[in-house]
């Protein structure tokens, strides 16, 4: 795979729009941008207590016009969109000031959108002046390349990270805290190094959400290098670009020092729980891995079944699949009866029966 593409695992410090060519076509897994958002700041921000305010006035971030910065990233999204996987998807984060237009761009493009997460900072930034409700959430598009591609979504593994109770499906309102502490990158002076630098929890959450060990991850506007060092740690690839020399620097240094989680942790390992083997639940019957009459536990709402003669489930005067069962009970539309439903082993906890045909297809199906 390095062979084909010469920038995997690299740095490069440039402009994207000049860089993003070079890259091979149908080429990256996953993409994360944190482009300009065009802030249009007038003038100095201050508090009430006469200090200035540390915002986003740099020259990275200022357009002429709404028409350049559309055209700017109109440019910049075709660009990543060629070296994408049909199979891959991006997210863009961005505030009030640009993602609509962004997300409008985007649909233009044939990017179809899968979900707005809502990043909720409780740490932001006040609204010094009082004349607007504070500003603590910025916004992030997730979409797949085009209506009709596959992607990759971890979504078992996701639960973990559900404010609302471990374990429940995750919702699109994300509580993270704005970069803070030892993480946060600062020059020679002690300031902020970056104004807007992500904090290693968001992508960290991105990354394990839509991308497998090994695939690549792109960041056209990486700035102090949050996405490769993160995509490094999680045992991915990365190619990061950054145009600012002092962000680069700064990155090489931070990405350099990282060390890669183990091969067998489970972050690294869980993943691939979502490409199971395909083993039907009566296999598993005949060769022993579950028996005739025993019992198990519906996750939600809490009910007990029966397994029967011919690997169907019964509850109560309700029968049926593993998968069609568990829907019936949920009553939702769909569901995956293999993480629904656990058993009870030799220890006496509660597991997914999930669990055994991950068994089965190792031992070959002998129990």
């Amino acid at each position: 795979m390095t062979s084909k593409n010469p920038y995997i695992n690299q740095l490069i410090q440039g402009d994207s729009l000049e860089i993003l060519p070079l890259l091979p076509e149908n080429s990256v897994d996953l993409v994360f941008a944190d482009p300009p958002y065009n802030l249009q700041l007038k003038q100095d921000l201050w508090r009430p207590n006469h200090t200035q305010v540390d915002a986003v006035n740099d020259e990275w971030d200022q357009f002429d016009s709404f028409k350049a910065y559309d055209e700017f990233t109109r440019e910049w999204l075709k660009a990543v969109k060629r070296v994408m996987k049909p199979n891959s998807t991006i997210w863009v984060s961005g505030t009030y000031h640009n993602i609509f237009r962004v997300g409008t761009i985007m649909q233009n493009l044939g990017f179809w959108i899968l979900n707005t997460v809502g990043w909720m900072k409780y740490n932001a930034m006040p609204n010094f002046r009082g004349t607007r409700l504070k500003n603590n959430i910025e916004f992030i598009i997730w979409a797949k390349y085009d209506e009709t591609s596959r992607y990759t979504f971890n979504h078992h593994l996701m639960k973990r990270f559900n404010d609302y109770g471990k374990g429940k499906q995750l919702g699109s309102v994300w509580q993270i805290n704005t970069c803070i502490g030892p993480e946060r990158m600062r020059d020679d002076e002690g300031e902020k190094l970056h104004p807007t630098q992500k904090p290693e929890d968001l992508l960290k959450r991105i990354i394990l959400a839509s991308s497998m060990p090994n695939d690549i991850v792109l960041d056209p506007f990486a700035g102090t290098g949050t996405t490769p060092t993160m995509a490094k740690y999680l045992r991915r690839q990365y190619i990061a670009i950054e145009q600012e020399e002092a962000y680069y620097d700064a990155s090489v240094k931070r990405v350099k020092a990282v060390k890669p989680l183990p091969k067998d942790d489970d972050l690294i390992q869980a993943v691939y729980n979502e490409k199971p083997p395909r083993i039907a639940f009566k296999k598993l019957l005949a060769a022993g891995y579950v028996t005739v009459g025993q019992k198990l536990y519906l996750d939600e709402p809490s009910t007990t079944a029966i397994i029967t003669e011919k690997a169907k489930l019964k509850a109560g005067k309700n029968m049926g699949t593993i998968h069609s069962l568990a829907r019936k009970l949920k009553d939702v539309p769909s569901t995956n009866g293999w993480k629904d439903w656990y058993f009870v082993d030799e220890n006496g906890k509660r597991r997914q029966i999930d669990v055994l045909r991950h068994q089965y297809d190792q031992n070959g199906g002998v129990k």
